[in-house]
């Protein structure tokens, strides 16, 4: 299948939809990997913290797809922050995973308490140099960070991965990446199953459009521009959830899941202002 693209702002092209892997590891991750890049899946998404780089880079040499056709994405953890660990914990996501470079590597929490973000940002932009890195980007960023990055090296992110789900669908964070070039990635794009399965609105819309719950929430992501990484070991969900470029969700349909956001909306309110990750 293949997958429409989003064009980020250091040109690099990416798919509008990619695969989650935290919590897949070992033999059965690797299966679960396999399966969803044989499904069509290009965009795969880890992180030093989910201690499965290894996972993701064996899928990468068992799959039949080149690994030109893949783009991989990991994140740096936040107890490495300063300069010096960045490039090393750059280079040893590299030795996990057996890859000569990601395409995408971004800083996983600003941590500002610690600040230290500006000086992982600067690692970034030179692992880029040197070609271990294709594209650099963030998580978790809120304006205030992103907006002192620029300041600080005159660069910013090609993506920001946030939170973003019906139950949040981080408004006023969308626009701010919008107006500056940054594109929206989805991470819990389905917050939890149990949530969307039994919410009135989204079934009603699901039945409108003769498409799962599922479904019509990661249409509803790629409508307002974001990219969205869902996870499932389940080749039958996974096929689900990447069945979403033949139909269209209406604006009463957008407007109805966009009036499901709350203030607490967030999974473990896990406040970027705030934070740590370590």
């Amino acid at each position: 299948m293949q997958i429409p693209e989003i064009t980020l702002n250091d040109g690099m092209r990416v798919p509008t939809v990619g695969f989650g892997t935290y919590e897949l590891w070992g033999n059965e991750g690797v299966a679960a990997i396999t399966s969803a890049i044989d499904q069509g899946y290009r965009l795969i998404d880890t992180a030093y913290n989910y201690e499965n780089e290894g996972t993701v880079g064996e899928a990468v040499r068992r799959t039949s797809v080149t690994r030109e056709e893949l783009l991989i994405t990991s994140k740096l953890p936040g107890r490495y922050h300063t300069y010096d660990q960045a490039v090393k914990a750059i280079q040893e996501s590299l030795y996990r995973a057996n890859l000569d470079y990601y395409d995408l590597y971004l800083i996983h929490w600003p941590n500002p308490m610690q600040d230290q973000y500006i000086e992982a940002w600067k690692a970034l932009i030179d692992a880029k140099k040197w070609g271990l890195i294709r594209s650099i980007g963030v998580c978790n960023f809120l304006p205030e960070h992103m907006e002192r990055l620029e300041k600080e090296t005159g660069i910013l992110p090609s993506i920001n991965q946030v939170e973003l789900h019906p139950f949040f669908n981080q408004d006023e964070q969308r626009k701010w990446h919008e107006a500056h070039g940054v594109v929206t990635e989805s991470w819990s794009p389905l917050m939890r199953m149990d949530a969307i399965l039994s919410n009135d609105t989204i079934k009603k819309i699901a039945d409108k459009n003769g498409k799962t719950a599922s479904q019509v929430v990661l249409r509803w992501h790629y409508q307002l521009g974001a990219v969205a990484i869902p996870k499932s070991a389940s080749p039958k969900r996974q096929q689900e959830n990447i069945t979403i470029f033949d139909f269209v969700l209406d604006d009463e349909d957008m407007v109805a899941l966009n009036e499901l956001t709350r203030p607490d909306g967030r999974r473990n309110n896990l406040d970027p202002a705030v934070y740590e990750e370590f």
